[in-house]
């Protein structure tokens, strides 16, 4: 007698065109050759293939894609590479299927998505779709997190080698690197009234709990509330990074002295300086303002048949 599970997998694919948006550098599993395998012999027959050399070259191969009829959309690589595909894909109804292929899958651990191809796609083709929240900062998505401040310089000069050997050690490692990072005065207004106003070293904006590097930093995040996480903090110098980041990493955010959480839909903040700021680990530019809002249920994923936060 056959199974739940084994009836899914062996039942056709629900969709009719279904589209690969690849990063070609990265790898998981066989590789793509095996990707394509996979899909085949799934019964896959109308497949739209495209592989880019840079996460940023993803958005219009997504519109492509998004032209041609694709149903779903199996996005290959990194929380760098899908955080590029969401923003496309936001808002379209078309689904969107994970294959973690980068150093950094946080989205898809958050979403209890594994690190197994075969696995990987019978959740694409077969597992439930659940409409997910996502954040947008200055016009872009994100949907693990955002950040400005010590968090966007942490992520810009992060060495990618010593990020894919050591992986949360390495973004402690080069934060301690980057203490430097002034505190700058920082006005921040939460859903119309204001929240903080005072100096402060980092802003972060979460959608899920477990941000970069792999850090636990919002216990109660969860993709599909309707609101984001909102974090600042005052941290100054060499000790207050070690204790904060110490903290972070232990899962005990609420717990540090320089740290301060809440939750809401909207929010602006004000920079006396420039900060670089940063989303789902991809570095943007400086600038003084930031204008954050959740968007309720605008992406839907391809998720295990029970998922993650």
């Amino acid at each position: 007698m056959s199974t739940p599970t084994a009836e899914r997998a062996a039942a056709p694919a629900r969709v009719g065109a279904v589209a690969v948006v690849a990063h070609r550098r990265k790898t998981f599993g066989g590789g793509l050759d095996a990707l394509r395998t996979e899909l085949v012999a799934a019964g896959v027959e109308n497949l739209i293939w495209y592989e880019v050399p840079k996460s940023r070259k993803a958005p219009k191969k997504v519109r492509k894609a998004l032209k041609r009829g694709a149903d779903l959309v199996f996005v290959w690589g990194g929380d760098g590479m899908v955080q590029r595909c969401a923003d496309t894909l936001a808002g379209s109804g078309t689904a969107m299927a994970i294959l973690p292929a980068g150093t950094a899958n946080l989205f898809a651990a958050n979403l209890g998505i594994p690190e197994d191809l075969s696995e990987a796609v019978r959740i694409g083709l077969h597992g439930p779709r659940r409409a997910l929240d996502l954040g947008r900062l200055n016009g872009e998505h994100f949907a693990v997190m955002a950040g400005a401040g010590f968090d966007g310089d942490l992520i810009r000069e992060a060495d990618r080698k010593l990020k894919g050997r050591l992986g949360r050690v390495a973004y402690l490692w080069t934060g301690l690197r980057h203490v430097r990072g002034e505190l700058v005065r920082t006005r921040i207004t939460v859903d119309g009234a204001e929240w903080f106003d005072g100096e402060a070293s980092c802003v972060l904006f979460g959608n899920v709990g477990t941000i970069t590097g792999g850090i636990p930093a919002f216990d109660d995040a969860r993709p599909d509330d309707g609101a984001l996480e909102i974090g600042v903090s005052t941290a100054d110098g060499a000790l207050d990074w070690a204790r904060t980041l110490g903290r972070m990493a232990a899962g005990r955010s609420e717990e540090s002295p320089f740290v301060r959480i809440t939750r809401g839909r909207r929010v602006k903040v004000r920079l006396a300086a420039p900060r670089t700021y940063e989303l789902d680990g991809g570095a943007r530019g400086a600038v003084t303002k930031l204008k954050v809002r959740v968007v309720p249920g605008a992406l839907t994923v391809c998720c295990p048949e029970t998922s993650g936060r």
